[in-house]
């Protein structure tokens, strides 16, 4: 197996995912408090709908290098959550990305995840900028975006969510 690692911080490791991890997908996702800000329904996902975005975050990280990945805690192994990049269907630009599991929440691990994601990303990619959003009542993570350094741009609906939509564009 080739190695799935990406990026190291201070306390997290973030690897790409396997198909049998699907389990611990289906338990993140599948928690009301973290799936109500995925979709206008708020509805925890489905096995199948967990399946179907692991198969592309599967695909975005062999053919891409990068997708949600596993945020893993390197003082004991344990699996906080995932972080990472999407490919934003509409423009095709990198998305930013996070959620944790409800017990890992307020130690500062999405934002210690972003800021790495972030530095990765330019230094790693040719990409000179990405783009991220939350729906507009999920205080914490706009607050995430903002504090990697992340720029508002728009609010627009996305996923039947009314979304602030931010920008980072690479320093030249």
């Amino acid at each position: 197996m080739t190695d799935l690692k990406v990026l190291e911080t201070e306390r997290l490791i973030l690897t790409g995912w396997r198909a049998d991890q699907l389990d611990d997908l289906v338990a993140l996702h599948g928690d009301a408090s973290t799936a109500r800000y995925l979709s206008a329904s708020g509805a925890p996902w489905t096995r199948e709908q967990a399946e179907s975005r692991l198969a592309v975050w599967m695909d975005e990280f062999a053919n891409h290098r990068m997708g949600k990945l596993r945020v893993i805690r390197k003082s004991d192994g344990a699996l906080v959550g995932r972080a990472g990049y999407s490919l934003y269907p509409p423009t095709g630009e990198p998305e930013i990305g996070y959620a944790l599991y409800p017990e890992y929440r307020g130690a500062g691990y999405a934002r210690e995840a972003a800021e790495g994601l972030r530095d990765w990303l330019f230094r790693e990619t040719d990409w000179t900028h990405f783009i991220g959003f939350a729906d507009v009542r999920n205080a914490a993570s706009l607050k995430i975006l903002r504090s990697i350094g992340m720029e508002p741009t728009k609010v627009a609906v996305d996923n039947g969510m009314e979304c602030q939509f931010h920008v980072l564009r690479k320093a030249v």
